[in-house]
């Protein structure tokens, strides 16, 4: 009898936990895609809100691994070096148009699709699992395509809406069939899994070194900012950086 109250007490709130989770989805989809749309003042304000949230919950993680104030320091310069380049790519991509932000965005999100459906398909050796035990090197390959996925199909749009504008304004269009850049896809795609990958790495090792499983608890059924963007964060960093010395 114990234990058919237990499983009818477990159900409720596996359900409540779902129902917060995919109302928080829905909220967070409305709100950062309606700042994106709206560009301009909405947008930054946006992104510096988000980057101010995970600035709180980095300070938080590395007040609990660092061991002295000088340490606390640096962590803390790290932090606002990382997060604000990243912030400032998100600012600055958008200034361009909405798929230049699209692209990094869609990429990671198809990256973390790929890897969770890769890895739960085929399974197989773990990549490191002290750091987290559910990454393989399966659900690597998965995310590896499935960032070669969107990025394919945001070339493929570009080219429509160039054509699309083209046409509106009564230019020529290229009669020359429109072809996707496999190898650049291939190895972009490569490129954004690996990035991100490891900046899920280094957000679960700071979370493992402060002994907490969230970075924070903003977020109902989803955790805190910085566990839902830690990977677009490292591949928006390496992308600053790369922009940086001129090569992005």
């Amino acid at each position: 009898m114990a234990a058919a109250e237990g499983e009818g007490a477990a159900a409720p709130k596996k359900n409540s936990d779902l129902k917060a989770r995919t109302l928080s989805a829905i909220v967070m989809v409305v709100v950062a895609g309606g700042a994106l749309w709206l560009g301009g003042i909405a947008w930054t304000v946006f992104v510096l809100l988000v980057a101010t949230g995970v600035l709180w919950e980095w300070s938080k993680l590395s007040r609990a691994i660092a061991a002295s104030h000088w340490a606390r320091l640096i962590w803390l310069a790290a932090g606002v070096a990382y997060v604000g380049l990243a912030g400032e790519m998100l600012i600055v991509l958008r200034a361009e148009d909405i798929v230049s932000v699209l692209m990094p965005v869609l990429a990671v999100i198809a990256t973390d699709i790929g890897a969770y459906f890769a890895g739960r398909t085929f399974g197989g050796p773990k990549i490191a699992p002290k750091i987290s035990p559910s990454k393989t090197w399966s659900g690597l390959a998965g995310g590896t395509l499935g960032a070669g996925l969107a990025l394919a199909g945001l070339q493929v749009y570009a080219h429509w809406r160039a054509v699309s504008e083209m046409a509106a304004l009564h230019l020529p269009v290229a009669a020359a069939p429109f072809a996707i850049n496999w190898p650049e896809v291939a190895v972009s795609g490569l490129l954004v899994a690996v990035i991100a990958q490891t900046g899920d790495f280094f957000e679960s090792w700071m979370k493992r070194r402060a002994g907490v499983k969230d970075s924070g608890h903003l977020i109902p059924g989803h955790g805190g900012l910085f566990d839902r963007v830690d990977g677009l964060l490292a591949v928006l960093f390496v992308a600053g950086m790369l922009g940086a010395i001129g090569r992005f």
